[in-house]
C-alpha cells in the first residue's frame, strides 16, 4: 500500500472513513475501522468490521498486513515500531468470533491507538486493561467525538436498550409537507428521493402514522435494495389499514407491522394477521411510541425511521424520542393555512433561544437542499397530550 498520513489525527480520521464502509452490514454490532502504520505514517495495512458475525476490523488489518508481508521476521520487525489505529477498544471476550485483544498480543503489536473505549458491558475497558497488562502502549481518546458520532446508534443501543431513532421529511421553502389538498408527489427531486431510498436501505424498520398510510398508500421499501430489509410499521389505533394497501399486499415477502390500540376490533385485528401482518396490540386505546421503541431495543434493532406524517412526528418530537434528522428543502411554495407542515403534536410554548441540533451534513442535490442534523435537545416545555399519532 502506498497511502500516507502526516499525522495521528489523519490516520483514525481514515479508520473512522473505512469504518462506514460497513454501514447497514454490521449492526447491532459497531461500526469500526483500524489501519496500521509504521513510525512515518505510511499505511501498512487497514480493515474494517464488514459483517455481522464476520471478523472484526483488527482481524481484517492484521490479516491485511499478513498479506502485505509474507515474511514473519520481516512483520516483527516492523510491528516493533509500528502503531495500530483503532476507533473503538479491541473486545475481550469470546461472542460470534474470539477475542481481539489476545490476536492482538499474539501478534506482536506494540503500540495501540483507540478512538473510544467499548460501552458494552462485557469489554467496557476490559480490552484496554489486557493490552496493557501484557505491556502493550495504549492510548485511548483520539477524536473521540468523532468516533462517539459514528457509532452513537450503536452507542445508544447499548446503554438505553433503545435503537436510534431518525426523522426524515421533505418539505418546500414554506415548510409544508403537501398542498390543501393532501398532494405531496414529488416534493423533492429524484436526487433526493435517492438519497431518501438509500437511507431506508440501512434502517430496522420503517415508522409511519395511519394517516400517511392511507393516504400515500407507500410501500416504504428501499429501491435499489440496501444492505438491510426494514421493517415497515403503520401506528393504525385502530387496525383499519386496507388490506388492498402495498403494504398489506406484500406483509409475506417483507415484514410488516400494525400497532394499534386496545380498542381495535377482533375481526380488524384478524384479518390483517391472516394476510400476513404481525399485530401488535397496545395495553390502551392509543399505542405509544415509546413501547414500541422498547420492543425495537428488545429486538436489538438499532436505527429506526420514522417517516411521518405530521402527527406522529410530532408525538415524536414532543416526547424527545428522534436522535437525527434527515430534511430534504425543495424550492417550491404552495402556500395555505390548511397545508401541513412536518411536524405536528403540541410543539414548543417558548421560541428555543439556543441551538437544537448539530448540522453533521449540507449537501446540495441538483436544486434540492439534503441537511442532516442531529438533535442535541428538544427543549419541550409544552403540555404534552395525547394524539392518535396517524
Amino acid at each position: 500500500m502506498t497511502m500516507s498520513l502526516n499525522s495521528d489525527d489523519d490516520v483514525m480520521r481514515y479508520a473512522i472513513q473505512l469504518a462506514r464502509r460497513g454501514e447497514g452490514l454490521v449492526e447491532p454490532n459497531p461500526l469500526v475501522g483500524a489501519v496500521l502504520v509504521d513510525e512515518h505514517y505510511r499505511v501498512l495495512a487497514e480493515g474494517f468490521h464488514q459483517r455481522h458475525g464476520e471478523a472484526h476490523a483488527e482481524v481484517n488489518s492484521l490479516a491485511n498486513f499478513c498479506s502485505q508481508v509474507p515474511d514473519e521476521s520481516d512483520r516483527r520487525r516492523l510491528l516493533q515500531s509500528a502503531t495500530l489505529f483503532v476507533t473503538l477498544e479491541p473486545c475481550c471476550h469470546h461472542g460470534k468470533t474470539p477475542p481481539c485483544s489476545d490476536l492482538l498480543i499474539e501478534t506482536g503489536v506494540r503500540r495501540v491507538i483507540v478512538g473510544m473505549s467499548d460501552p458494552f458491558p462485557r469489554v467496557n475497558g476490559g480490552g484496554i486493561q489486557q493490552l496493557r497488562e501484557a505491556g502493550l502502549d495504549v492510548h485511548v481518546g483520539l477524536l473521540q467525538d468523532e468516533v462517539e458520532r459514528l457509532n452513537a446508534p450503536f452507542i445508544k443501543l447499548v446503554t438505553t436498550g433503545l435503537p436510534y431513532v431518525h426523522a426524515k421529511w421533505a418539505m418546500t421553502l414554506d415548510g409544508k409537507i403537501a398542498t390543501r389538498t393532501g398532494d405531496s408527489k414529488w416534493i423533492s427531486n429524484e436526487d433526493s428521493r435517492a438519497i431518501a431510498h438509500e437511507l431506508r436501505g440501512r434502517m430496522d424498520a420503517i415508522i409511519v402514522g395511519a394517516g400517511t398510510a392511507q393516504a400515500d398508500d407507500p410501500l416504504l421499501t428501499a429501491r435499489p435494495a440496501g444492505p438491510r430489509v426494514a421493517t415497515r410499521v403503520v401506528f393504525d389505533s385502530r387496525a383499519k389499514l386496507s388490506l388492498e394497501s402495498q403494504l398489506v399486499q406484500t406483509a409475506r415477502a417483507v415484514p410488516t407491522i400494525v400497532v394499534c390500540g386496545s380498542g381495535a376490533r377482533y375481526g380488524d385485528v384478524s384479518r390483517l394477521k391472516q394476510a400476513g401482518v404481525e399485530v401488535l396490540q397496545a395495553a390502551d386505546e392509543q399505542p405509544k411510541l415509546e413501547e414500541l421503541l422498547d420492543e425495537f431495543g428488545r429486538r436489538r434493532m438499532t436505527n429506526v425511521l420514522i417517516e411521518g406524517g405530521m402527527s406522529l412526528l410530532g408525538h415524536a418530537f414532543d416526547r424527545q424520542l428522534i436522535d437525527e434528522l434527515h430534511v430534504f428543502i425543495a424550492p417550491k411554495i404552495v402556500g395555505g393555512q390548511e397545508a401541513p407542515s412536518a411536524v405536528g403534536g403540541e410543539g414548543l410554548a417558548h421560541m428555543p433561544q439556543f441551538e437544537q441540533c448539530e448540522l453533521l451534513e449540507r449537501r446540495p442535490l441538483a436544486d434540492d437542499i439534503y441537511l442532516r442534523l442531529r438533535v442535541l435537545s428538544a427543549d419541550n416545555d409544552a403540555e404534552i397530550g395525547e394524539d392518535d399519532c396517524q
